[in-house]
């Protein structure tokens, strides 16, 4: 009757049900708008974008009296944008000349210097950095699935042996995660996963050759304009370690008991505008660089974190409530399901508290933390490692199933289509490569490693 009695309180203390339409109606315009009314999705994209999250911001402020998840949703977008923002504008005035035919054993190479860049400069960085010289160098027969698999391995997967390397893990290390851990606990589902990954684009690109015309338009050298632009990804990557909750002296704004970072953010956005500032024009107009994907990415997902959050407080609450039943299993497929249609950041946050309080721990505790890192037990034949090892493969992985499982995603599909490219739609991408190849190697990967 107790249990019943908190399950009641608890669940009368979210948002109806219906309020989780807008966040499914703007995911439809997402996926259909592009592909059966394009001139009017992208002439009236950032006014749909906005009035779905501002209706769902105004039911919480002036339905539900809850200001508190409106401001940290839009803190946690401003972080986001701030991050993706002076990667872009850092990267776009770096132009590095390849001259090489993009045969599919390069390609291959190429996407794993990627995928083992994005550790070092997180996969939006890598991102960012490469997807140019990756166009140019399959210029003449690029297809849309070199750009599905670069989302793939540089945009996602690769990411997962360092904190700094996707989001998710970011947070995590935020929260407690000892910093190598992801490269000791993760690295065997990384090499798995990657292989498969690589093997599939190696089949298909190599099937694809044989029809190719050279293109080749640069001299015979490798070159790098606008190297100064490196510096400004160095100070983006530092900035992001100056959070007022891993550091007590990094300024904040106190919001009832929260902090809200904002020393970081300033310099990301000053990063950005000094990169474009002193660029080398070569460089950007080599690039192609345009203002165009940072402002679709910008107009879009602040739609996005504004109507996901009915969504995220009943996935966190359903998570907690059944938190005790959940297996570890659950853990993987739910946070994988999740995080290809939610941010996956988000996500695994969700998760990690469901995870922590299956284990008597609290997400709010560093301690606590880390110790479901180390390995608590957690029931009669597992460990707390076992669900933060499912939680962060998960998390990571499946972010590359759509296009906004993962920040960069996004941002990579609109360069290529500025670029001429012609990409698949929301549900083309899902349909022609995230289910028929993404998903058997996560099922691949799950089984080998998490299947008893």
């Amino acid at each position: 009757m107790e249990a019943l009695a908190r399950e009641k309180r608890m669940t009368a203390e979210l948002p109806p049900p219906a309020l989780i339409v807008p966040f499914v109606l703007l995911l439809g315009l997402i996926a259909m708008g592009p592909l059966f009314f394009p001139k009017v999705w992208h002439s009236f994209y950032p006014a749909i974008s906005l009035v779905l999250g501002v209706s769902v911001a105004g039911y919480y402020l002036g339905i539900l009296h809850d200001a508190h998840r409106v401001v940290h949703a839009m803190s946690e977008y401003v972080s986001f944008i701030a991050l993706l923002t002076a990667l872009f504008f850092a990267a776009g005035g770096i132009f590095i000349k390849v001259n090489a035919k993009g045969t599919a054993v390069e390609n291959v190479i190429f996407l794993l210097i990627g995928g083992i860049l994005a550790n070092f400069i997180g996969t939006t960085g890598a991102s960012m950095l490469l997807i140019h010289p990756y166009i140019r160098l399959n210029k003449g027969h690029i297809r849309p699935y070199h750009i599905v698999f670069f989302i793939f391995v540089v945009s996602n997967v690769g990411g997962c042996l360092k904190p700094i390397g996707d989001p998710p893990l970011f947070l995590g290390f935020l929260k407690g995660v000892p910093f190598f851990w992801t490269f000791h606990s993760l690295f065997f589902h990384w090499l798995v996963a990657m292989t498969l990954i690589l093997a599939v684009f190696y089949v298909i690109d190599k099937r694809d050759e044989k029809t190719r015309e050279w293109a080749i338009s640069f001299p015979e050298r490798f070159e790098i304009l606008g190297a100064r632009n490196f510096v400004w990804l160095a100070v983006t990557n530092v900035s992001v370690f100056l959070d007022p909750n891993l550091f007590e002296w990094v300024p904040s704004i106190d919001y009832h008991g929260s902090k809200i970072s904002f020393l970081r953010e300033a310099i990301m956005f000053g990063a950005a505008a000094a990169a474009y500032r002193t660029a080398n024009r070569e460089a950007l107009e080599g690039n192609e660089f345009s203002f165009e994907p940072i402002r679709e990415v910008a107009w879009l997902f602040i739609g996005i974190f504004l109507t996901m959050i009915p969504a995220l407080q009943w996935v966190s609450h359903y998570a907690g409530l059944r938190g005790d039943i959940l297996t570890v299993h659950a853990f993987y497929w739910g946070t994988g399901i999740l995080s290809s249609i939610l941010d996956n950041a988000p996500t695994y946050l969700n998760f990690l508290a469901a995870g922590l309080g299956k284990a008597g721990l609290s997400i709010e505790s560093i301690a606590d933390v880390r110790k479901f890192a180390a390995g608590a037990p957690m029931g009669a034949s597992e460990s707390t490692t076992t669900y933060l090892i499912a939680i962060s493969v998960a998390s990571v992985f499946f972010g590359a199933m759509s296009y906004i499982g993962n920040g960069p995603n996004f941002m990579v599909k609109s360069i290529a289509q500025h670029m001429g490219i012609h990409m698949p739609s929301f549900l083309g991408y899902v349909g022609r490569y995230s289910l028929p190849v993404l998903l058997p190697i996560l099922t691949i990967v799950w089984a080998v490693f998490f299947l008893r």
